[in-house]
């Protein structure tokens, strides 16, 4: 068991601290010109206010943005309003969702497995750090090929979807290979 946490517990506080860390540096160091919080402050302070939207472009196909988005990853069940009930829910279930794969954590035997999770529950809990202080998630990355953009969106959405990639894939794959007899005896050949 304590190998499920030397795998998850530091990709899981990886992926938190480049979050956090990208987020404020991109809105309080980047953007902001005058007063900019200190890290610690700003990873601390509840109720602050959101700043306005802003774009600076990095390259032809990649602009840093200030984009808040109240909805889930990538600005699904985003609304118009600035609702607390919304911030509640999404929170609640972005929780749920953790514990789900929490749980997952002690029934799955693959240290990839332990490593997708980590990455799952670090993205939905980092973005529920964001909407409990700022009443939305903060997304910074905006991928463009001229008019058309990607949902802006940030490290933590990124890692949701990596790891959710990774989750399904090692799983189909192994589905495969218990299904499969030929890839039971290639397996444990390559196993000895």
């Amino acid at each position: 068991m304590l190998g499920r946490f030397i795998t998850f517990l530091p990709v899981f506080l990886l992926v938190v601290i480049a979050d956090q860390l990208s987020k404020w540096y991109f809105l309080e160091r980047f953007f902001v010109t005058e007063n900019p919080l200190g890290f610690f402050d700003w990873l601390t302070r509840f109720a602050q206010e959101r700043r306005g939207f802003a774009v600076q472009e990095i390259h032809e196909y990649l602009n840093m943005v200030v984009v808040w988005n109240p909805g889930i990853s990538f600005g699904f069940l985003a609304n118009n309003g600035d609702n607390h009930m919304n911030v509640i829910i999404l929170s609640a279930v972005a929780i749920v969702i953790s514990l789900f794969f929490f749980v997952l954590l002690f029934k799955k035997q693959n240290r990839t497995q332990h490593m997708a999770i980590a990455f799952i529950i670090a993205g939905a809990l980092a973005n529920v750090w964001d909407r409990v202080r700022f009443g939305a998630v903060y997304d910074f990355i905006d991928f463009h090929i001229g008019d058309w953009h990607y949902p802006a969106f940030n490290i933590a959405d990124s890692a949701i979807v990596v790891g959710v990639l990774i989750y399904v894939i090692v799983d189909l794959c192994s589905r495969e290979k218990e299904q499969n007899p030929l890839a039971k005896k290639v397996g444990r050949w390559h196993d000895d």
